[in-house]
């Protein structure tokens, strides 16, 4: 064991939030602490590193073990590189360096004694310097900044110009590289694109500590975790298995709670309905009795409620009217910042009922095409067109539809002026605004509440084109539940950036892959997108070796599904076709060579008629191979060899 927790406590002006929470992790687990916002989950990680004191109960790390921790904000600045800052993480491997050249320039100038006590510490240190992997110490940073979704060329950049999501990612690959015996992560996926977060999953299933992870992203935990601890009303309960195991014995615990306090509520009201009766028969015998059940009631251990799974909360999305078959069109569309090309020439459609996903690395310009579909972004290039009776719902991960200085409840007065008090006060009830909270200011909001006060006005919209920009960005795994399953009942057609590979996978009828410049069309959900990524790739987006000989972009007919489709059947034939092709050619050319040794013979010089023959047989290979030649390279051009 190399932690455990013994009844933590913690409570804050606002009431209690951790009591009596108990739990350990064993060397070399991988654990996830999981629980809605608010529950206490970033607290407790405090409470285990020391930076936050508990009230009472006690936290022991096994001696000599060493922890490490990533909080959700860093305060990572300074002059250094990113290079340099966390290749900072192996300053003692560093340092053995430097040892390991001073010896050598004294053992230049050495001799005797001298030279052999030099050689003995030379040969100590070397091996110590192996052991630790000190030759890899360079390429493992590197790999490490790479799997982080780092580029090379913005190694040498200062933290001091880095975002607030670069800089948690820089002290990540750091602590990362310190590989201390128990790594707590606070919400390590937050800043990630999807190719770190599988490098993120791998480096970690292979970690060789143990690890404590508080995370929101359900892919994440099914692919790492082997524990799942849930903080609910302040106790701590553990549970074997991933996320997906924790779900399913959860929902079985949570059905057989709520039965065993349905059936005691309903005793509590049998037993006070016939104390009530005794008591009203006014004797002295039935006084006694009604006494007695009395008594009986008040050493029953009451059953608390079980937590809901936020019945309190609703989302309907409802489109007011419905819109025709073509939804939204996209044709040649360009965009470029400058030199920073993101996409060009790029088409593509969706229908109505679609649930589109569009994905990608950061900063290949997901949200800058809903940006341009919206008008806040102009294209450079190209057009898109919307159908008939389309309606567009926005929500924008940045918030930027909700005014910074209006409160919660001004937000939806002000643009539905016909609801009254009552109606609005329950609306935000419904996502978790109640009593003053519906008068704080949009500014003071946390990003989860901004992102469920946008959430209430779309539900409001009524639009039947919905257009989400990271809409689970700070939500808890019950809220993502919940607009999963809105979404999924919605009979509108949605377009949305996404991360979150789980709601991808629960939400999405259909991906563009937005890889290299090209949108790439997945006709399916995440789990489809992984087994038909390569091919794919490989076929309509692959990497440009440089710029000078870089293809020209995919055409519009490319973009389209069922041309996707048809191109792939139309290169497989091609394909076949080059092989047959190039075995006739090399069936020919056997047989030329055939000819040609047979000349070489002494009988056959002599023999007038077998020459001519064979003569006749080598002119009509020659002119054969000369057009399957030209069938070859036409061929060899069509499957795009």
């Amino acid at each position: 064991m190399i932690l455990s927790c013994q009844n933590i406590e913690k409570s804050f002006v606002t009431g209690e939030v951790i009591r009596h929470a108990s739990f350990f992790i064993e060397e070399h687990e991988k654990a996830a602490l999981i629980g809605v916002n608010g529950a206490g989950k970033s607290t407790l990680l405090k409470i285990i590193t020391g930076e936050m004191r508990a009230d009472s109960g006690q936290v022991t790390l096994a001696r000599g073990m060493t922890l490490g921790y990533l909080a959700q904000q860093q305060d990572v600045d300074g002059d250094l590189s990113i290079y340099e800052t966390v290749l900072a993480a192996k300053q003692d491997i560093l340092d053995m360096e430097r040892r390991l050249r001073q010896l050598e320039s004294q053992m230049k100038k050495a001799s005797g004694t001298e030279l052999e006590s030099l050689m003995d510490s030379y040969t100590r240190l070397t091996h110590t310097f192996e052991l630790n992997n000190g030759y890899a110490c360079q390429s493992e940073v590197t790999g490490v900044l790479k799997g982080l979704g780092f580029p090379e060329e913005d190694f040498s950049k200062p933290l001091s110009t880095l975002s607030g999501g670069q800089k948690t990612r820089v002290a990540l690959g750091r602590l990362l590289l310190t590989k201390p015996d128990l790594l707590l992560l606070d919400e390590p996926t937050n800043h990630l694109d999807m190719q770190s977060i599988a490098w993120l999953e791998t480096y970690l299933v292979n970690y060789g500590g143990a690890v404590l992870i508080v995370s929101h992203d359900r892919y994440f935990l099914d692919k790492v975790v082997t524990k799942v601890i849930e903080l609910e009303n302040g106790t701590a309960t553990v549970f074997q298995g991933n996320y997906t195991d924790y779900s399913q014995k959860k929902a079985v615990i949570r059905r057989a709670a709520y039965h065993a306090w349905l059936n005691q509520q309903q005793e509590i009201r049998h037993q006070e309905e016939v104390i009530a009766r005794l008591k009203s028969f006014n004797r002295e015998k039935s006084i006694k009795r009604a006494e007695s059940r009395e008594k009986m009631l008040d050493k029953m251990e009451v059953l608390e409620k079980p937590q809901e799974l936020r019945a309190d909360m609703h989302l309907h999305l409802t489109p007011r009217v419905q819109s025709g078959r073509d939804v939204l069109s996209v044709r040649e569309l360009s965009k470029s910042f400058g030199s920073h090309h993101l996409f060009a020439e790029q088409s593509f459609e969706i229908r109505r009922g679609e649930r589109v996903a569009v994905i990608g690395n950061n900063g290949t310009g997901k949200t800058t095409l809903l940006k341009i579909i919206t008008g806040l972004e102009p294209a450079d290039s190209g057009s898109f067109s919307l159908g008939s009776r389309v309606q567009i719902g926005y929500y924008d991960q940045e918030h930027q539809v909700l005014h910074p200085e209006k409160t919660a409840f001004e937000e939806i007065s002000d643009a539905y002026p016909a609801m009254t008090n009552t109606e609005i006060r329950n609306l935000l009830a419904a996502f978790l605004f109640t009593g003053d909270e519906v008068f704080k200011q949009v500014k003071n909001l946390s990003g989860g509440e901004q992102g469920r006060l946008s959430l209430a006005k779309l539900m409001l919209s009524e639009a039947n084109f919905l257009i989400l920009d990271e809409p689970t960005n700070h939500l808890d795994i019950t809220s993502k539940e919940i607009l999963e399953e809105a979404l999924q009942e919605y009979t509108g057609t949605v377009l949305y950036v996404s991360h979150d590979r789980y709601f991808i996978n629960q939400t999405a009828t259909r991906i563009l892959d937005l890889c290299n410049g090209t949108f790439v069309n997945y006709i399916g959900n995440y789990d489809y997108y992984l087994e038909k990524r390569e091919a794919l790739t490989l076929a309509y987006a692959p990497e440009k070796e440089s710029e000078a000989v870089s293809e020209a972009p995919a055409s519009s007919a490319q973009q389209d599904w069922k041309a996707q489709k048809e191109e792939q059947a139309r290169k497989r034939k091609a394909e076949n076709a080059l092989k047959k092709a190039e075995a006739r050619i090399a069936k020919l050319e056997q047989r030329d060579r055939e000819i040609d040794e047979e000349f070489s013979r002494p009988e056959t010089g002599t023999d007038l008629p077998r020459c001519q023959e064979l003569s006749r047989e080598k002119a009509e290979i020659a002119e054969a191979l000369e057009k399957l030649y030209e069938e070859w390279e036409e061929l060899a051009e069509s499957a795009g060899q």
